[in-house]
């Protein structure tokens, strides 16, 4: 009998031929396997009771790092198999890896995968041929995406095909009985990439060994890995991260740590069973664990924060940092492992952009010379119900491509979003999200993001028809966008968050729900700036329900990062110039230069806009109750106001005490609501008025902090209700059908209102759908504008039909 079996799914690049080869040579089963670029095929002759084996152990048994979404078993009438003998006895040549094809159909591209458990025991084994080896690998782990050139994956369309195998490496790779049948980037000590210090004479084990004497001594150096590179110095030493901010001028923002192993993880951090799965796994993001008291991380590695970004090596040159065989002790188990970039800029790839853009920051770069085709940055993921909550996807998670069950057809480009920018490659129902890329203030960002879609549509074969990208007409992703070839379709931003939303819980296009897309800036279609919107929602476009109270934002791109500015504002709004600058000054505003120009501003509304950006709030919040009134990162003031309000409940709760029941009950006063335009407005000036004049009492501010989430969830979740039940101050009738509510935007990356928000929503019984494994902050936008498109596409095919 014979057989064609066609596996669909990440069947490349995680060692399925030489899985399947010999799990047929072991059923003695004849025939052949191969790769066609968007499938894996398999060929074979034998016994109905050893194909039916075959094809239930290729599922059963897959390669652990593979992910099989469909396979296709048929019977087989052509002639491959004639030169194959039928008679018997069976031979192990009788079934062969064949040379890959390429064939059009879905494709689907491994990410880079952590070093595996083998590889490692081996990297320490001084029997093993592979002792030391800084670039050891086997099917089942190293780099995927960033070294490839082209589908199939193949190692002549990888950068390691400038690396011939030496006879022992060629032996393994066309050995089925080895681990590295047909591992492309295969190679040892002897024939493949090598390290280096950039600009001096130390190669291999002396260029290893000088980069951890550096680091010992607390020295700053800089790591090429797997997809850039990193800033490296010891975590533990409060003198050398203290300088590595100095030089790299970021005050505050935290850094992340690479530990040597998980139980150092878990002597400086609490880790609960899934986080410590996570964190050991074959992806090995960064998570946001929180710190124990007992942490002798150096304090200036996240000021202020009581978590901290922890991530395992998984690059074999991170763990020879740590331990190796040269005599020395590198005297810590914790190096700060944050991107090697100029702030605002992409990662640094090539010897060349490190030397230019880093070269100031470090004492010396630990370099080598296997090409990175594809920056890819580490991916940072925070947990929410004991359940992945991603905040930067990359590594290890793209280009995965998010499926949809609806039936889309066409080919999308969506260039994504200003800041914390991926695009998105959408190919019918699958949707490619990219690797991080960055923020788009930085030229250098800009032309990362071009040559990163060109590398990305080659590797998954994709020749767009429409290009999506933001509504705002200045943005720098706007422009990239024109280059393009192909229709330009702009997507409103906060629409775009919810569809994002939509489409990661793969709801269908016959339903609506309203989104609740809190965030920093957006461009609305009215030429404000929005940030705190309640849009009713499905594939197909919005209504604008209903909006935070709008307040002018005074000073530009300047007032994202002094909220002080929202605030001295918003008192003069609510008081009056006269009463609202007293109380500013006594609220402790006045210290700020620009502070006595406000009102002019305000008058003449020179450089000032009108803005309903929850994100903006939340930084006016943090101001009045002298949390932060300056941010040197995005998010650092609304985050400072979320770790404070998040220790007065802990503080609370073990006390015994109801924090929502600590301060006198308001509550109802906040939740009116009026008309204005077509759409209400939530009474958030309310909710402001009352922590001022709370602060100006003398109010503690963790009490305050925390009934701001409170107050403005309750807010939430009646502005949620009035819509859905088409009630407002004149009981208006709904004419949608709401299958729930979307929590969306870079606001509900706090956990705090998320759970908040949720508790109020899960009080009136709403479906509530919110992010899981994309990320609810503008990294995750690529993915709405892209079914926005997409929906264009198949509205515009149906509509040329009906013609």
């Amino acid at each position: 009998m014979e057989r064609i079996i066609r596996i669909y799914g990440v069947v490349q690049g995680v060692g399925f031929r030489p899985f399947v080869s010999r799990l047929a040579r072991e059923l003695k089963v004849t025939g052949s396997v191969s790769n066609k670029g968007s499938y894996v095929e398999v060929i074979a002759r034998g016994e109905e009771t050893a194909l039916d084996e075959l094809a239930k152990r290729i599922k059963s048994d897959a390669p652990e790092r593979s992910t099989i979404l469909k396979t296709d078993v048929r019977e087989y009438f052509g002639n491959e198999l004639d030169s194959f003998p039928k008679e018997k006895p069976y031979s192990e040549e009788n079934f062969v890896i064949k040379e890959s094809e390429k064939e059009a159909g879905d494709i689907f591209v491994s990410p880079d995968i952590a070093t595996c458990d083998k590889c490692r025991k081996e990297l320490y084994d001084p029997n093993d041929r592979r002792y030391m080896h800084p670039f050891i690998n086997c099917t089942a782990c190293g780099p995927r995406v960033t070294i490839l050139d082209a589908m199939p994956y193949d190692r002549v369309r990888t950068s390691m095909g400038e690396f011939p195998m030496c006879s022992e490496c060629e032996r393994e790779y066309t050995s089925p009985e080895t681990r590295r049948y047909d591992a492309q980037p295969v190679c040892c000590n002897e024939c493949g990439p090598h390290v280096y210090i950039t600009g001096s004479g130390e190669e291999g084990r002396e260029a290893i060994s000088l980069a951890r004497k550096s680091i010992a001594v607390g020295k700053i150096i800089a790591v090429k890995g797997i997809g850039g590179f990193h800033l490296c110095c010891d975590a533990k030493n409060e003198e050398a991260v203290h300088e590595l901010r100095v030089r790299k001028n970021r005050p505050v923002k935290p850094f992340a740590v690479m530990m040597k192993d998980i139980e150092t993880v878990k002597e400086n951090c609490e880790v609960t069973p899934l986080q410590e799965e996570i964190i050991i796994g074959h992806q090995k993001p960064i998570l946001l664990l929180k710190k124990k008291k007992e942490s002798r991380l150096a304090a200036s590695i996240a000021p202020g924060n009581p978590y901290v970004g922890v991530m395992l090596p998984y690059a074999p040159v991170q763990m020879l940092l740590f331990e190796y065989n040269d005599g020395f002790d590198v005297g810590t188990d914790c190096f700060v492992m944050t991107s090697g970039n100029v702030s605002g800029a992409p990662i640094c790839r090539d010897d060349e952009d490190a030397v230019a853009e880093i070269g100031a920051y470090v004492d010396l770069i630990l370099s080598h010379n296997r090409k990175i085709r594809l920056r890819c940055d580490d991916s940072v993921m925070d947990f929410y119900e004991d359940e992945p909550y991603m905040i930067r996807r990359s590594r290890g998670y793209a280009p995965l491509p998010v499926m949809m069950s609806e039936p889309f057809k066409g080919t999308v480009l969506a260039i994504g979003g200003e800041l914390k920018n991926t695009f998105c490659i959408a190919k019918d129902t699958l949707f490619y999200p990219s690797p991080y890329v960055g923020d788009m203030e930085d030229v250098r960002t800009v032309k990362a993001l071009r040559e990163s879609v060109v590398r990305m549509e080659t590797l998954l074969e994709a020749e767009h028809t429409v290009v999506a990208c933001d509504m705002h007409p200045g943005y720098n992703t706007t422009s990239v966008a024109r280059e393009f070839e192909g229709e330009l379709f702009p997507v409103q931003h906060h629409y775009a968050h919810v569809l994002s939303c939509m489409a990661e819980n793969d709801l269908p296009t016959y339903i609506k729900v309203l989104g609740v897309s809190f965030d920093g800036t957006g461009y609305g279609t009215d030429g404000t700036i929005w940030g705190g919107e309640f849009l009713m929602s499905d594939y197909d476009g919005f209504e604008r329900r209903a909006s935070i109270k709008p307040f002018k934002q005074p000073g530009g791109d300047s007032s994202s990062k002094e909220g002080w500015r929202i605030a001295v504002a918003m008192l003069c709004e609510i008081y009056g110039e006269a009463e609202g600058m007293d109380k500013a000054v006594k609220l402790g505003l006045d210290k700020h230069n620009a502070f006595r120009v406000i009102p002019g501003m305000l008058r003449t509304g020179i450089n000032t806009v009108t803005s309903t950006s929850a994100g903006r709030l939340f930084d006016a919040v943090s101001a009045v109750l002298d949390v932060k009134q300056t941010s040197t990162f995005e998010g650092e003031a609304a985050t400072s106001l979320e770790f404070l309000a998040e220790e007065y409940e802990k503080k609370c709760i073990d006390e015994g005490k109801d924090p929502s029941k600590e301060y006198p009950d308001p509550i109802n006063d906040f939740l009116s609501i009026y008309e204005d335009g077509g759409r209400y407005i939530m009474r958030t000036d309310l909710l402001f008025t009352f922590l001022c004049e709370e602060a100006l009492k003398g109010e503690e501010r963790g009490k305050l902090a925390y009934a701001f989430h409170e107050i403005l969830s309750r807010q939430i979740a009646h502005m949620c209700d009035i819509i859905i039940a088409g009630q407002g101050d004149e009981k208006k009738t709904s004419e949608f059908p709401v299958a729930g509510v979307a929590l969306t935007g870079g606001v509900y990356q706090n956990k705090l209102l998320l759970r908040l928000t949720q508790e109020r929503l899960n009080n009136r019984s709403v479906n509530i759908y919110r992010h899981r494994l994309i990320p609810p902050n503008d990294g995750g936008i690529c993915l709405g504008q892209a079914v926005a498109a997409m929906r264009h596409i198949c509205a515009a095919e149906r509509s040329g039909k009906e013609k």
